[in-house]
């Protein structure tokens, strides 16, 4: 089958400030044209949220190999492929960039590129052509900086996926119940945001605005820390010793299982807050393995009773994997 059975709902914690998720699906859809560029598990899930909901009238997808656009396309993931951004872009509402994040910054400004010749300063892209576009980056610091001409370009993270990969994965209701951050920029228009917010509240989507600083920020402790300490993990795992791992080992290396060209790009792109938070684990690492090596008792509890609330705290509350 094209759409497995969805996963259990997991999301990020509420906020205060995430909006109400928007009824759905709708009697008409919400956006006319939707181009989603990079048709892989996210992009594939992306669309067929946006179909089984209504909310886009068509979905048109892009991708540098053409059978696999095809692929998607006889799948019914989108209504037409294409290799080349630049033959829909101007008759497109929103388009989705669901490109790598160490490409995406260059893959927006190629897109744009023809649309952005005729205007007067070559310093800025504000062409009345330009539809509302996006991504769906983990890392939005090192984008957001690159695209401060393009104002029609506002960063996303819809914090939701899976270590599978391809559009065969593809997951209708990957989104559902999850948060996405919003990373607007000055020139961001309020009515911009508006519509992104709503575009995303329409998969079934909360959405919380954060600045692309503080989302790396956040996102390295609650992210991409993880993954690499669940690879460091993985790693220490010798041959003879596989068939003794039970249950904890593998829920907790689980996401080790991610892509690593992927994590690669992620975690080179968001290295600062990266290597704050892996200083931050070997620091608390040393306190335990000092304890242990004076045989303190009561010291070693207290750390585990630390890490035990603060897992407790997660209780009541809902996660997703990026």
């Amino acid at each position: 089958r094209l759409f497995p059975p969805p996963e259990s709902p997991s999301t990020e914690p509420d906020s205060k400030n995430s909006s109400a998720m928007t009824e759905s699906p709708f009697s008409s859809p919400l956006v006319k044209t939707v181009v989603i560029v990079g048709v892989g598990m996210i992009g594939g899930s992306l669309a067929a949220a946006l179909k089984s909901r209504n909310v886009a009238e068509r979905v048109i997808g892009v991708g540098r190999d053409p059978r696999r656009i095809e692929s998607a396309r006889e799948a019914g993931l989108i209504d037409e492929a294409v290799t080349d951004i630049r033959q829909v872009i101007s008759c497109s509402d929103l388009v989705v960039f669901c490109t790598p994040v160490e490409n995406l910054a260059a893959d927006v400004q190629a897109a744009v590129a023809d649309l952005c010749q005729t205007v007067a300063d070559p310093g800025s892209c504000n062409s009345p052509k330009l539809p509302l576009m996006t991504d769906v980056g983990s890392v939005k610091g090192s984008i957001c900086s690159q695209l401060t001409a393009i104002p029609q370009f506002i960063g996303s993270h819809p914090i939701a996926g899976s270590h599978r990969q391809g559009f065969e994965a593809a997951n209708p209701n990957l989104f559902e119940d999850r948060l996405c951050i919003l990373t607007p920029l000055p020139g961001s228009t309020a009515d911009s945001v508006r519509r992104l917010e709503q575009f995303w509240q329409a998969i079934g989507m909360k959405t919380l605005q954060m600045s692309p600083e503080a989302h790396d920020e956040a996102l390295a402790m609650t992210s991409h820390l993880p993954h690499v300490v669940a690879s460091a993990l993985a790693m220490t795992l010798s041959p003879e010793n596989r068939h003794l791992t039970g249950s904890g080992f593998r829920d907790t290396t689980r996401i080790a299982a991610g892509d690593p060209d992927l994590w690669a790009g992620i975690l080179l792109n968001n290295s600062q807050y990266v290597m704050r938070g892996i200083d931050d684990v070997i620091h608390r690492l040393s306190q335990v393995r000092e304890a242990l090596a004076r045989n303190d008792v009561s010291e070693v509890r207290h750390q585990l009773a630390v890490g035990q609330e603060s897992r407790k705290s997660l209780d009541g509350t809902k996660n997703s994997t990026t």
